[in-house]
């Protein structure tokens, strides 16, 4: 038995980045995707920008394609920033974004001023084969919290990745209950920020950290003996840097 707060640091997996082409919206339509900005606030001036992006989402931002939604960064090296996400929407969804009947004044006049710096505007794909998301509703208050981990790919290379992905989804939905698990694939190149693979576990509660898991033993019993060692292997030779994230739903800067 682990600790399921130990075994989602093997569990949270799967998101490319441009560094890999795994990108079926070239072929076809049928894709999901989010557009992420990471914000850093003005803490001095904090219930102002909480209220005015509220404002602001409930306003311009309300559902569809547009729906936009903000997360608390919790811990790791971006602690203390925020995630506005629009969507799911598609790249042409740009190209009729809100923007005229005061949507453009308001953010510039009442939220940016609030804001210390952009630090990423990023653009994230799922991948519907690999995961175990067909339990969320849209209903972000459900599992308002997100076990966020980053994957930088190693240079040159790495046959090894599909594999190892592949492995865990399988392993996440053999196991028992509901465990809710998105694979992400940052859509554009990131350079020294490295953020070319990211998955996400939605959780209802902190609780549920505390719970345990027969993660080795599913893993072994669904890729076959000794595989979770292999895996281990595959992660050492595919991969040269991960780190972990929580990010926390944010009920009232959302406009909910």
């Amino acid at each position: 038995m682990i600790k399921k707060s130990i075994s989602l640091i093997c569990l949270v997996a799967i998101v490319f980045s441009g560094l890999f082409t795994l990108n079926a919206q070239e072929d076809s339509d049928d894709y999901t995707m989010w557009e992420d900005i990471m914000l850093t606030p003005d803490n001095t001036k904090l219930k102002v920008l909480q209220d005015n992006m509220r404002k602001h989402n409930a306003t311009y931002h309300k559902d569809g394609a547009f729906k936009a939604i903000v997360y608390n960064i919790a811990s790791g090296p971006n602690a203390g920033n925020i995630i506005w996400e629009m969507g799911p929407m598609k790249y042409s969804h740009n190209d009729t974004r809100p923007g005229e009947g005061g949507h453009d004044a308001d953010w510039r006049d009442n939220v940016m001023p609030y804001i210390k710096k952009i630090q990423t505007i990023e653009y994230w794909t799922a991948d519907k084969k690999l995961n175990n998301t067909s339990m969320l509703d849209g209903d972000n208050s459900k599992y308002p919290i997100y076990f966020v981990r980053y994957y930088e790919v190693a240079d040159g290379p790495s046959p090894g990745v599909n594999l190892f992905f592949e492995r865990i989804s399988k392993t996440v939905k053999a196991l028992e209950g509901v465990n809710p698990w998105g694979v992400y694939y940052n859509q554009f190149r990131q350079g020294d920020l490295g953020r070319h693979i990211a998955t996400f576990g939605f959780y209802k509660n902190w609780a549920e950290f505390d719970k345990d898991l027969e993660w080795v033993e599913t893993f072994n019993k669904v890729n076959g003996e000794n595989s979770w060692q292999n895996q281990q292997d595959l992660y050492q030779a595919n991969f040269k840097n991960t780190w972990d994230e929580i990010w926390v739903y944010n009920a009232h800067m959302s406009g909910n």
